[in-house]
């Protein structure tokens, strides 16, 4: 029986390079995988860890932690937590001790200083009990209330910035609560975020609709020049055009000249510095991003659909809702989501056009990163507004789903 024969050579070159032909197209990703990793994911995960993870007092004060930790929290701490804190204060350093205190600030302000003044006045021996030294330096440390801060805030997995993200608070006894009500403020300004957004969401679509419909109906030549209008603020920056609504709308700006003038009022309207103020810059800027996505899916859409209807006898209201209106969802719904994620997370626009009740979450997060340095809280609240985004995604997905329509040729 004849046979052939294939060089072991070949065949295991070919062999080779058919196993490695995957490998090497999914090789031609791995520059752009590692650098998102590293510059964009890696970034984000370590700000939101700092939310939950604040090892200072741990880090500082270990013997501390560890006694305090033991303790069960009733009575008066044991002596074995006083000789604890005292070991810890005479080898720390003092800029560490600053830290700790800075973390210890967050549940009792004046948490700080006592520590400082604490350590410095270890400084020098004594004979003394720990106890009676400790209450010597300041009475404060009588008080079980700073002990009980003290073992809330030893853990280096901590929810003290989840809970003060969202108003709430652990109690001595262990128990969650709320915060007082003049300490109450992230909730509030979450829920005045979110409406904000779907306000802004809701004009722009409205207004994004007819002009994208227009757009998609327009012949090519004027589909280009109306695109490009469409366009045309991306080429400018967006500090540029937020600022230009100051001047617009400010009592003494053009837009209030020409009300007076044409005598539609009496006296200047206040359209900057408030919440119209900040809907109308914000329309400005997201409009694009609603128009984009709508005019996408338009006109890909076939006349013919709605022409089979109108034949079908169906009038110009049902057909719209029946037929055009399903076939145009899908680019409602990437409108409206992107619309509102870029909206929910802007910084920018209600700081130069709004007032101090239109400021958003992100506002907060720019002031406990930069100016008060308290990143736990910082990040906790970015965790905060991450996982309304997330869940928002999620709704679209789900919905999204739902509204998918199969047209059968």
């Amino acid at each position: 029986m004849a046979s052939i024969s294939i060089p072991v050579e070949q065949s295991g070159w070919a062999g080779l390079m058919k196993v490695c032909r995957p490998l090497m197209r999914h090789g031609l990703l791995l520059p752009c995988l590692l650098f998102m990793a590293f510059i964009f994911v890696w970034p984000i995960l370590s700000l939101l860890a700092k939310g939950v993870y604040s090892p200072e007092v741990r880090d500082t004060l270990p013997q501390t932690a560890a006694a305090v930790l033991a303790w069960d929290g009733a009575g008066d701490p044991p002596d074995a937590v006083y000789a604890a804190l005292v070991a810890d204060l005479r080898v720390a350093d003092r800029r560490v001790v600053a830290n700790a205190g800075r973390r210890l600030n967050y549940e009792i302000p004046s948490y700080r200083s006592l520590l400082i003044k604490t350590a410095s006045a270890l400084q020098n021996s004594s004979t003394e009990p720990p106890r009676q030294q400790l209450t010597t330096i300041d009475a404060k440390w009588q008080d079980r209330t700073f002990w009980t801060a003290m073992r809330r805030a030893a853990p280096a997995v901590t929810p003290y910035y989840i809970l003060k993200a969202l108003d709430l608070e652990q109690k001595d006894g262990g128990g969650i609560g709320k915060v007082k009500p003049e300490e109450a403020t992230f909730v509030d300004v979450l829920g005045r975020s979110l409406s904000i957004s779907a306000v802004v969401t809701g004009i722009c679509l409205v207004l994004a609709f007819p002009v994208a419909f227009r757009i998609s109906a327009a012949s090519p030549r004027w589909r280009g020049l109306l695109l490009l209008l469409v366009l045309l603020p991306f080429w400018t920056s967006l500090l540029v055009r937020t600022s230009a609504w100051v001047v617009l709308l400010q009592d003494n700006g053009i837009v209030n000249s020409l009300l007076l003038w044409s005598g539609i009022v009496d006296q200047p309207v206040h359209l900057i510095f408030n919440r119209i103020g900040v809907y109308i810059a914000f329309v400005h800027v997201m409009l694009p991003f609603m128009i984009l996505p709508i005019y996408s899916v338009m006109v890909g859409i076939s006349k013919d659909y709605t022409r089979a209807a109108y034949s079908l006898g169906a009038s110009g209201p049902r057909t719209f809702y029946k037929v055009y209106l399903p076939l145009v969802w899908p680019g409602l719904w990437s409108g409206c989501l992107l619309t509102y994620v870029i909206v929910v997370g802007y910084y920018i626009t209600p700081l130069l056009v709004g007032g101090s009740q239109d400021q958003m979450l992100s506002y907060f997060i720019a002031f406990y990163t930069k100016q008060t340095v308290n990143w736990g809280l910082a990040s906790a609240l970015a965790i905060l507004l991450t996982t309304c985004v997330l869940v928002l995604v999620g709704l679209y997905g789900l919905l999204g789903r739902k509204s998918q329509i199969v047209v059968k040729a």
